[in-house]
C-alpha cells in the first residue's frame, strides 16, 4: 500500500507501522501502512493497537468509538448515535445509519405550549430532549458485517479506561469545570465522577475513572446490543426517564435497529465520492454543492477569494433551501434523492446566480427536483494495511448532549430531539430550519448534517474525510 500523508489541525494521528508520540500538538504524520485519526490520543491509540493485533479498519473504528465514549464525553458516546461510511479494499462501499429515533410516546407538538409556541430549551436540555440511542446497535451491526476480531476484544480497552482512569487534558478539565452547574441542575443522580470537590476545579493531569460506565461496557462486551437495550442497562435508562419526566421506554429500546442505507455517490472533476444518505442531509448537500460549482474553476479564483466565497455561499443557499423542504427520515418521507443530486438540477438551480450580487436567502425557495423513482459531535477516520477505509461521525448533538447521565450506568444521553423541526419553520439550536419532512413522529430519525465521506480516484482510495462541530 502506498504511503498515506495526512495533515490536519487539532487532530490526533497515529501511524500503525511506526507508532508516534501521541498528543494534541501533532499536526501531521506519514504512515506506511495504516492510520487512525480521532479527537483523543488515547482513543486513537486503542484503534491503532487493534490493527496491530490483526484487526481491520472496521474493528479499529468500533474500538475507537467505545474508547471515545469514555475519554471524550462531550461527543464520544454510547448514549447517542452516528453514521458510518466504509469502503473495503475490493471497492465495496456501504453506509450504516445508527441515528437516534424519537420515542414512541413522542409527537410533533411535544415541545409546544398551549399557545403553540416552542417551550424554551425543552428540546435542548434535560430528559425530554433525548432520543433513543443508536450507537451500540450500530457498532454491533458493523461488526457482524465486516469485523475480523472478536467483539469482546474491541470493547475491553474502553472498559479498562473507564475502570482504571485516564488523565484529563487541559481542554477536558476546562470543559468539566464549565459544565459543573448545568450537570448539577439537570441530573437526578449526582454525577460524582465528573464533579470536582466543592470549592475546587479539575486540573490538567487529574485522573478520572467511571466504575459505573465500566460496568455498563462490561455488559455490552458480554451481551452485545442486549447488554444495552435489554436487562440492567435498559432498566436504568427507563428509571432515569421516569425520574426526569423523559419518554424513552423499554419498548423503545428493544425495538431499536440500525439500518444499512444505499450510499450517496457522485463525481467531481474526476474524483468519485461516497457519502451518507438521509436521514443525513450531508451526502445530498455535498453532491448538490459539487454539482453547483463544478462548471466554475475555483482554483483560478483563489482560495478564500471574494469571488470563490460568493460562489460557494450562493450554492449553499440553494442546497439548504432544498434541505429544509425535501429532506427527512426516508422511512417516513419520500426523499427525492436522485432529483436533488442530478447535475442538470444543480445547473437549473444556479441559473439565478449573479456573479456581481448576493442573493438574500429569503429570496431563495426550495426547488422542484424530479420525484422519487463543535465542542459538539466528533469524527474519526481509519485506513488499515489492506486498504479498507472507514469514515465515522458520531454525536450527542450538543456538547455533552442533554447534560443528563443515566443514574447507575455512567453515560450521557443525547439531546438529538432538537434536530427535528420542533415546529416547522422555527430554527433549532444551530439555526437550521426544517419543515414537514422533518416533523417529529414516533420512531422517526431526526435529520442530520453529519457528512462522513470517502473519496476515490481512478478506482483507488484517495481520501477519508469528515468533520466535528
Amino acid at each position: 500500500m502506498k504511503k498515506l500523508l495526512i495533515l490536519l489541525i487539532g487532530a490526533t494521528l497515529l501511524a500503525c507501522e511506526k507508532p508516534v508520540e501521541i498528543s494534541y500538538e501533532n499536526r501531521g504524520v506519514i504512515a506506511e501502512q495504516a492510520m487512525v485519526v480521532s479527537a483523543h490520543p488515547l482513543a486513537s491509540k486503542v484503534g491503532r493497537d487493534v490493527m496491530q493485533k490483526g484487526g481491520n479498519a472496521v474493528d479499529a473504528a468500533i474500538a475507537t468509538q467505545f474508547a471515545l465514549a469514555v475519554v471524550y464525553p462531550g461527543a464520544g458516546n454510547i448514549g447517542g448515535g452516528g453514521f458510518m461510511v466504509s469502503r473495503m479494499a475490493n471497492g465495496e462501499v456501504a453506509t450504516l445509519d445508527y441515528r437516534e429515533k424519537a420515542p414512541l410516546a413522542g409527537g410533533r407538538d411535544m415541545y409546544l405550549d398551549e399557545n403553540g409556541d416552542v417551550i424554551s430549551m425543552s428540546s435542548v436540555r434535560g430528559h425530554l430532549a433525548a432520543g433513543v440511542p443508536g450507537t451500540v446497535a450500530g457498532l454491533e451491526a458493523a461488526h457482524k458485517k465486516y469485523g475480523k476480531l472478536d467483539w469482546a476484544s474491541l470493547v475491553q480497552p474502553a472498559i479498562d479506561l473507564a475502570a482504571n482512569g485516564w488523565e484529563l487534558t487541559q481542554k477536558e478539565a476546562a470543559n468539566l469545570n464549565s459544565n459543573r452547574q448545568v450537570l448539577l441542575e439537570y441530573n437526578t443522580v449526582k454525577p460524582y465522577f465528573f464533579l470536582a470537590e466543592e470549592g475546587t476545579r479539575w486540573k490538567t493531569g487529574d485522573t478520572v475513572s467511571i466504575t459505573e460506565l465500566a460496568a455498563t461496557l462490561t455488559l455490552i462486551r458480554d451481551n452485545g446490543r442486549d447488554g444495552f437495550y435489554k436487562g440492567v442497562t435498559a432498566r436504568l435508562i427507563v428509571e432515569e426517564m421516569k425520574r426526569g419526566n423523559g419518554l424513552i421506554s423499554l419498548e423503545d429500546l428493544e425495538k431499536y435497529e440500525a439500518a444499512w442505507r444505499t450510499p450517496v455517490q457522485g463525481t467531481y472533476r474526476g474524483y468519485e465520492f461516497t457519502s451518507m444518505p438521509p436521514p443525513s442531509s450531508g451526502g445530498i448537500a455535498l453532491a448538490q454543492l459539487f454539482n453547483a460549482v463544478e462548471s466554475y474553476k475555483l482554483s483560478d479564483m483563489g482560495f478564500h477569494s471574494t469571488e470563490a466565497i460568493h460562489l460557494i455561499v450562493e450554492a449553499e443557499r440553494r442546497a439548504y433551501a432544498d434541505r429544509a423542504a425535501h429532506l427527512g427520515d426516508p422511512d417516513f418521507y419520500d426523499v427525492p434523492q436522485s432529483g436533488l443530486t442530478s447535475k442538470s438540477y444543480a445547473k437549473n438551480r444556479m441559473g439565478s446566480f449573479n456573479k456581481e450580487k448576493a442573493t438574500p436567502s429569503t429570496d431563495i425557495d426550495a426547488g422542484n427536483p424530479a420525484p422519487v423513482e463543535s465542542e459538539e459531535t466528533t469524527h474519526l477516520s481509519v485506513v488499515d494495511q489492506w486498504g479498507n477505509a472507514v469514515s465515522v461521525t458520531t454525536t450527542l448533538n450538543g456538547g455533552m448532549g442533554s447534560k443528563v447521565f443515566v443514574g447507575g450506568a455512567g453515560f450521557l444521553l443525547n439531546n438529538e430531539m432538537d434536530d427535528f423541526s420542533v415546529k416547522p419553520g422555527v430554527p433549532n439550536m444551530y439555526g437550521l430550519v426544517g419543515g414537514e419532512a422533518n416533523a417529529i413522529q414516533p420512531e422517526k430519525r431526526m435529520l442530520s448534517s453529519m457528512t462522513p465521506t470517502i473519496v476515490a480516484k481512478d478506482g483507488k482510495l484517495f481520501m477519508v474525510v469528515g468533520t466535528p462541530g
